[in-house]
């Protein structure tokens, strides 16, 4: 089992250059795979999760080549051109991957077979199956868990879908169906999501109708393959933006090329509603459709709880784990509601959360839809993240400034997002050893 080991050290200042968003590389890796034409692929995140949705591709026909670590070239087969895989497709720990692979096999001429690793079987996929098995897929699971069975229709029909439950996979995986299904497949979002899916499709030369809180496309539409450049992770950048606010006097952080999607910036407002002091700044050269990015600067700031707006619980979902121990070490109380979504990701991110305070002598009190956190710092001691990336990496961060000694346990799942995070955590001086039982 690999764990980190942190012993207080405050952060420090300096420049960091966080990995490629990994959203944005699972996708444009699905559509240039689909697309007439070869898609580069620059700033590529080569993570576990994307490598396995790479490996993915590669079963089912697709020509692949990473001439450098972060650069990607996919030879497109067009829409209709994946080929039946030999055997099951692992999608490792990437919840992402196996509900967007659903809506793409969906509607394909041949059967397939869904896999991961034990976290991933653990995780719910009715919520995706079920407007797939409207559109005519034919998707078997255990008990609403992984294995994925899918049996490939081509026949797939369009529908109007509103969904109960803000998703982005969700939505994203009904568009791709909507590429093969007849007719148009429209969803309808109870609040916003990442909206990665629509503009690289628009990107790729797709007809995208949006409206308020409707999404649609139509069928028999080509992708056209396209250069790519994946912006920097906000979700990776948002641990060293905790950082910078816990950095001494005159430690000022900074970050570039960090992707600013409008339904990503969540945890920009709710860190600086807690009195973050983060300068964020346009960079120029994003298209209508691009994704776009900006320069994050981060200063020393004293932390306050708050009451999280609920409307900003979509917006930040991916980056709750921080927001958790940002609570922990603010003056005051933090209540974090609406966000029961937080017990369906790699982990029941709410109850893995909330124990691992508790084990370092924060008082929380746990609801179905969140918490309420009393701030006021950590203690040493010793955390089991679960497996989860997110959890690992927020207590990594918080630990820098905790009473003493912190053991952060099962934190090899960092490499799905963020390979590279100890090291760079280790350069603005966090004191953090790995250690790795074999």
């Amino acid at each position: 089992m690999t764990a980190f080991v942190v012993t207080p050290r405050a952060p420090a200042g300096g420049r960091l250059q966080v990995p490629g968003d990994k959203s944005i590389s699972h996708r444009a890796l699905l559509l240039g795979a689909i697309a007439d034409g070869t898609t580069t692929i620059s700033g590529f995140l080569a993570g576990e999760d994307c490598l396995a949705t790479l490996a993915a591709l590669q079963a089912m026909g697709v020509q692949i080549q990473r001439p450098e670590p972060t650069t990607v070239v996919v030879e497109g087969v067009g829409l209709r051109g994946l080929q039946a895989p030999a055997g099951a497709l692992d999608m490792g720990n990437s919840g992402t991957a196996m509900r967007l692979f659903a809506g793409l096999l969906a509607g394909q001429a041949f059967d397939t077979e869904l896999t991961g690793d034990e976290s991933l079987l653990r995780r719910p996929m009715g919520r995706v199956a079920k407007p797939l098995a409207q559109m005519g897929a034919s998707i078997t699971t255990v008990n609403d868990r992984p294995p994925l069975i899918i049996r490939g229709n081509p026949s797939l029909h369009g529908i109007d879908y509103p969904m109960p439950v803000a998703s982005a996979q969700v939505k994203s995986a009904l568009l791709l169906a909507g590429l093969y299904a007849g007719g148009e497949t429209c969803v309808h979002e109870p609040a916003p999501t990442r909206d990665h899916t629509e503009r690289m499709l628009t990107q790729f030369g797709v007809a995208v109708n949006r409206a308020e809180d409707r999404v649609c496309v139509a069928s028999g539409q080509s992708l056209q393959a396209d250069a790519i450049a994946v912006p920097g992770d906000l979700s990776s950048a948002a641990f060293f933006l905790l950082a910078g606010c816990l950095a001494p006097a005159g430690g000022v952080l900074q970050m570039a090329g960090v992707g600013l999607n409008p339904t990503r910036t969540g945890i920009l407002q709710i860190l600086q509603m807690m009195g973050a002091d983060i300068q964020v700044e346009q960079q120029a050269g994003q298209t209508s459709h691009a994704e776009p990015v900006g320069r994050l600067t981060v200063r020393p700031s004293t932390l306050a709880g708050i009451e999280v707006p609920p409307e900003l619980v979509p917006l930040a979902i991916d980056e709750f784990p921080l927001v958790f121990v940002a609570a922990a070490l603010a003056q005051g109380e933090t209540l974090i509601s609406g966000a029961e979504e937080l017990r369906h990701k790699e982990s029941d991110r709410i109850s893995v959360m909330l124990d691992g305070l508790r084990a370092l002598g924060v008082a929380v009190e746990e609801r179905p839809d969140g918490a309420l956190i009393a701030g006021g710092g950590l203690g040493p001691g010793q955390v089991n993240s679960g497996g989860d990336h997110r959890v690992a990496m927020a207590f990594a961060i918080g630990a820098s400034v905790a009473r003493g000694p912190v053991s952060i346990l099962d934190t090899a799942n960092v490499a799905t997002s963020f390979p590279d995070f100890a090291r760079q955590a280790q350069d603005i001086g966090i004191n953090l050893r790995v250690n790795t039982d074999d």
